[in-house]
Formats: structure tokens, C-alpha cells, sequence
């Protein structure tokens, strides 16, 4: 199983209407949808370049996920997600092939995709999302 193309880049944010500014001033991209993921504790911007997409993260909660990233190492890139048909089927795959998984079964991301994560220290150090419909 392939992924189909790379769905979109995660960038955790410090604020979401400073960095929208500059990714559509400077960058020239349009923010197409703001929206806030409760369970995740996280404001989302999204862009789309080609068939990829950014995704802007502002922290809704210090504690949570995003919160404690931006604490412990800044504003920067903070995961990459890849486009699967059947992201279950994919984390099963994964995980028999030895990669610790942070989340066992898709669960509601942004944009009303399942999303899955990899945990980073089976990635290469590179925190991986599975996403699709």
C-alpha cells in the first residue's frame, strides 16, 4: 500500500493571524479554511499548492500537543501526512511492520478526514500523519 501523494505539511504556529498574513502577503497562497479541532486542543489554516497542502497549527491550550511542541522547540515544521485510500488498512500495515503507532485507529482530523499518527521515534525522528476519507 502507497501513499497517493503527500496530503500536507503541519507547521505549529505561534499565532495563526500573524502567520495566515505572511503566508498569503509575502507567499501569495489564499487561506481557504480556518477551523478549530477541540479534541486536538488546536486552531488549523489551510492553504493548497498543487496537490498538497500547508497546514498552519496555533495552540488552543498550552497543554496540549501543539502547545507543548511550540514550548519545547519553537514554531516550526511539525509533521508531514500522506495521502492513503484506507488509512486504517494503513497504520495496520505499519504497525506489522514494526513502527510504534500514536494512534491505533483513524480518529476525526481537520477538513473531516481520519487521520492516524506515526510515532517520530519509528519515523526517523519525523512525526508522520496517515489521512483520507
Amino acid at each position: 500500500m502507497k501513499p497517493s501523494h503527500i496530503e500536507h505539511i503541519g507547521i505549529a504556529v505561534a499565532n495563526l493571524e500573524e502567520s495566515i498574513s505572511y503566508y498569503e502577503n509575502i507567499l501569495g497562497l489564499e487561506c481557504y479554511a480556518v477551523e478549530e479541532v477541540k479534541d486536538q486542543k488546536v486552531r488549523t489554516a489551510f492553504f493548497r499548492l498543487g496537490d498538497t497542502k500547508i497546514e498552519l497549527l496555533e495552540s488552543t491550550d498550552p497543554d496540549g500537543p501543539i502547545g507543548k511542541f511550540i514550548e519545547k522547540k519553537g514554531p516550526g515544521v511539525h509533521h508531514l501526512a500522506f495521502a492513503y485510500r484506507d488509512v486504517g488498512e494503513a497504520l495496520k500495515l505499519a504497525e506489522s511492520k514494526g513502527v510504534q503507532l500514536i494512534d491505533k485507529e483513524p480518529r476525526k482530523g481537520a477538513e473531516g478526514l481520519r487521520i492516524g499518527f506515526l510515532h517520530p521515534k519509528s519515523t526517523q525522528g519525523v512525526l508522520t500523519e496517515f489521512c483520507g476519507e
